[in-house]
Formats: C-alpha cells, sequence, structure tokens
C-alpha cells in the first residue's frame, strides 16, 4: 500500500518545477540567481511579477507585469510553485490563498533560500521571527539520541584509533618541540567555556597572532600539514565528547578569545550556544576553513540552517560528507565554498542599524529562550 502511495506521489512530480517569482528583494534575487545557475535542481523560472520591471534583477526570467495580474499570469503559466520575494497587499494575498488552495506551492523567499541553499539568510532575520520559530529548540528525544551517538562514536573511535593515535605523537615529538596536544579555550553550550583538545599542528608563536589560519601559515610543519588536510588533528576531541563538552555533530565552537568580536559583528551569532558544540558540522562539509570576518559570517549562515533543522537525518547526512572531506582531503568543501554565487556577498550585509536592532532583539531573544538553554542538545 505505502509503495503504490508512493509510486502515485511520483508520477504526479514534475520532472521540471514551473517556478513563479513574486517581488524581487535581495533574498529573492539570490534565490533566483541561484535556480538559474544551478540545473540539477531540476527548477525552471518562468518569469518575475513585481509592480515595476526591477533593473537587472530577474537574469534570464522575463518581467511578467504587475501583482494584480497574478491570477491572471498564473492561470496562463500554470507554475507549480510561486515564491513570495517581499510583502504583498490585501489581494495579492487572498489571490496566493486561492491558488495555494487549489494546488500551487507558496513559498516565502527566505524558506526559499534556506530549502535551495542549505544556509541562513542572517542578514534578513528579524528577531520577531526566532523568538517564534519551533526549529531553534529539539525535543528531549532529540536531546538523548544525539548525545547517546556522540558518546557511542566517542567510545568506539577512542578504542579503534589509539594505535593510530601513537604514531601521530612520535611524528609530531619527532618533527618539533612542543606538547603532542594543543589546548584552548572554546565556547560551549550556553556560553561556557571549556579546554578542546587537538593535535598541535604549529611551531610556537615568537609573537602574538590572530586565530585565524590564514595569518599562521608559516607556523604549520610538514606532519601538521597533513593532519589538518584530512582533519585528523580534531580526533582527540573525542574526549571532549565522551565527558559531555562536545557532540558529535554540530556547530564548530569558537575560540572564547573572538566572542566579543564575533558577538559585535556578527549578527544573532550567541544562537549558536543553544546547542553543543561538534566535531563535524553542516558549516565543515559545506564550506572551508574561514580566514577572516566575512568567511566567518559566511560560515554562521550555515550554522543558523543547522541549528534551526537540526534531526537524525540531517546529522545521517553530515557524517558520510565528513567522511567524504577526510577521504578527498576537504576538496569537496572547498569547491563548494569557491562558487560566488555562494559566497559572502550572496546577499548584502546590515548597515550599523540593522546590527544594532540584531544585538538588541539577540537579548530579547535570549531573555525567552534562556530558560530552555539548560535542556539543548
Amino acid at each position: 500500500m505505502l509503495l503504490a502511495i508512493r509510486l502515485e506521489r511520483s508520477r504526479r512530480k514534475p520532472r521540471v518545477e514551473r517556478v513563479l517569482l513574486l517581488g524581487t528583494g535581495p533574498i529573492a534575487r539570490e534565490v533566483l540567481r541561484e535556480l538559474e545557475d544551478r540545473p540539477e535542481l531540476r527548477c525552471a523560472v518562468v518569469g518575475v511579477v513585481d509592480d515595476a520591471e526591477p533593473p537587472a534583477a530577474g537574469g534570464r526570467a522575463p518581467f511578467l507585469g504587475p501583482p494584480e495580474r497574478l491570477a491572471q499570469i498564473a492561470q496562463e503559466l500554470r507554475p507549480h510553485r510561486i515564491i513570495v520575494g517581499k510583502r504583498q497587499g490585501r489581494r495579492a494575498a487572498r489571490e496566493l490563498l486561492q491558488l495555494q488552495v487549489g494546488g500551487l506551492i507558496v513559498e516565502d523567499a527566505a524558506h526559499a533560500y534556506e530549502r535551495v541553499t542549505g544556509k541562513m539568510a542572517i542578514d534578513s532575520l528579524r528577531p520577531a521571527s526566532l523568538l517564534f520559530c519551533e526549529g531553534f529548540r529539539s525535543s528531549l528525544l532529540q536531546q538523548v539520541m544525539a548525545r547517546a551517538v556522540s558518546v557511542l562514536f566517542a567510545v568506539v573511535g577512542l578504542c579503534a584509533l589509539l594505535p593510530l593515535f601513537a604514531l601521530i605523537a612520535a611524528a609530531i615529538k619527532l618533527e618539533s618541540e612542543g606538547p603532542v596536544l594543543f589546548r584552548q579555550k572554546r565556547l560551549g553550550l550556553c556560553g561556557k567555556p571549556f579546554e578542546l583538545l587537538k593535535f598541535r599542528t604549529m611551531r610556537p608563536a615568537s609573537r602574538p597572532t590572530s586565530e585565524w589560519v590564514g595569518e599562521n601559515r608559516e607556523r604549520i610543519t610538514r606532519v601538521g600539514a597533513w593532519l589538518r588536510r584530512f582533519r585528523v588533528d580534531e580526533l582527540p576531541q573525542l574526549v571532549n565528547i565522551l565527558v559531555g563538552e562536545m557532540n558529535l555533530v554540530g556547530p564548530r565552537p569558537h575560540p572564547l578569545s573572538n566572542f566579543k568580536l564575533f558577538a559585535r559583528r556578527i549578527p544573532f551569532y550567541a544562537l549558536r550556544c543553544l546547542v553543543r558544540p561538534g566535531l563535524t558540522g553542516w558549516a565543515q562539509v559545506r564550506y572551508r576553513y574561514a580566514n577572516n570576518l566575512a568567511e566567518e559570517i559566511e560560515k554562521m549562515r550555515y550554522d543558523l540552517y543547522y541549528i534551526k533543522h537540526r534531526s537524525a537525518l540531517l546529522d545521517l547526512r553530515i557524517i558520510p560528507e565528513t567522511v567524504k572531506a577526510i577521504l578527498t582531503g576537504g576538496a569537496a568543501a572547498e569547491a563548494k565554498a569557491a562558487s560566488p554565487a555562494r559566497g559572502p556577498s550572496a546577499v548584502p550585509g546590515p548597515g550599523k542599524s540593522a546590527q544594532l536592532q540584531g544585538a538588541n532583539g539577540e537579548r530579547k531573544i535570549f531573555e525567552l529562550l534562556g530558560r530552555t538553554r539548560g535542556r539543548a542538545a
């Protein structure tokens, strides 16, 4: 019976989805660019409906007319999905509701952006939209399952990898002086600091440096370069997982020394503290090492997407992609991050007023969500 239902649904699903764009705000333009530049999405943008023809906003999609003609345009072109790029009047809203009842998919541009890119447009987020978003909370069952899988993985991993750890430790000691393990204060669940463990990959610094890899490349040892390429330097964090400071999957923990800078410059940065940091994460398999603030903001888009949509299925998707990144030396993530359409400037950044609103809104969010942080995964 279930097989018959699935076959029937597969017959109804169009081979190429016809998409109509209603309104052309910044996020809508980015969604349009993604749909037009990525044939694997199997979407055809049939046109743009807006109050006036936007200059250079429609890409290859034709301008079809104002929202007053929406019902007529939908009847003529028969799209499968309408993506709403900006707020509409009452008349357009009623027509959208009627079209949705008739079987069309009506989707907000921000949601479409998340679905297509796998990240969140943090520049356009509003505190009110996060306050009542159920996606940023997880059930007790999800938390217990994530923790159980993480502990099991840590125990098995530590037992299986002990011989490899011994070889790596010997190689590090033979090449350069210093400890085998690098210890650093990182930001954990609910903003609680903890000491993260890594295999040491750099020589001691002779002067104060930043935490970004790009400014410390000359300090990386030959053994360290190999360890970093295949992410093997992160394996001691299985101990952090075992003692409850990290999970297997989650946003990577940032150095405590960077917290003030990131909290001031990255909108809604503190939301990362709602979950335990992870050994691997969505940003790690979708993006590269961050070497500046702009790239940290880009990774934040992926982190927020994970926090909002986290589930066992998403974790199961991240784990094999992590294995692939390890085996290929991170080539897959580097290739994805190299696309200009998905770069840090894909969606315009906020001005000073927007950053201030984000900071004030963030405090309001945690006044309400702070009670639930103790139960976060």
